[in-house]
């Protein structure tokens, strides 16, 4: 019984840290390192990557006794890329500015192996219900870490963070977090500090 309790927010919680699409897994590294040279653009290209997820993870579980396996491949690809279309769209109508920093990122979403990796792995096998937290936990934990790179890359490379001046005149960024090296450097950094700290929780666990 407790079970039953527990696992939607054990399916909620799996995303943002046991497997963090960017931390644990590894994937998403294209636009992780190219996007993330500013914090808004983090939050931008993780709330169009979460609403991506959970349409198409909400899609796919409702077609998934409907879909052939053989087809099931390209079946994903165009319910990705409808909802892909959909943000394109608003993006482009709303917020101009955004949709032009994150550029051809936002087109490229219809092939992130996250997305296809979670309805590959996830969707196709569970019901709406639970494919619908995967998409939210999985999605806001790629939000958090594109937010925490460019986060850390912008307050060290501009001395901004969101755009707002953190230190004055008189602070000398340095110039090489925004630049390639700066996002391999952040990036490598946090992947070694999260695998630290999933590896305590782990011996902890076992420990008990």
């Amino acid at each position: 019984m407790n079970k039953k309790k527990t696992r939607p927010l054990a399916i909620l919680k799996n995303g943002l840290l046991d497997e963090n699409p960017t931390f644990r897994l590894l994937l998403g590294m294209c636009p992780t390192l190219a996007i993330t040279t500013a914090a808004i653009n983090g939050i931008g290209m993780g709330l169009a990557a979460t609403f991506v997820l959970v349409g198409s993870n909400v899609f796919v579980s409702l077609l998934r006794n409907f879909i052939p396996p053989k087809v099931r491949i390209p079946a994903f690809v165009v319910i990705i890329a409808a909802f892909v279309t959909i943000v394109q769209l608003v993006l482009k109508a709303y917020v101009p500015a955004l949709d032009k920093a994150l550029g051809l990122f936002i087109p490229l979403i219809v092939v992130n192996c996250i997305i296809i990796a979670r309805s590959e792995a996830f969707a196709y096998k569970n019901s709406v219900g639970a494919s619908f937290l995967d998409g939210i936990g999985i999605g806001i934990g790629f939000t958090i870490a594109l937010v925490l790179v460019a986060s850390i890359r912008e307050i060290l490379g501009n001395g901004t963070i969101f755009g707002a001046s953190l230190f004055g005149e008189n602070f000398a960024p340095a110039l090489g977090m925004v630049m390639p090296a700066g996002g391999f450097i952040t990036l490598g950094l946090l992947i070694g500090l999260i695998n630290k700290v999933v590896s305590v929780r782990q011996k902890k666990k076992g420990a008990h």
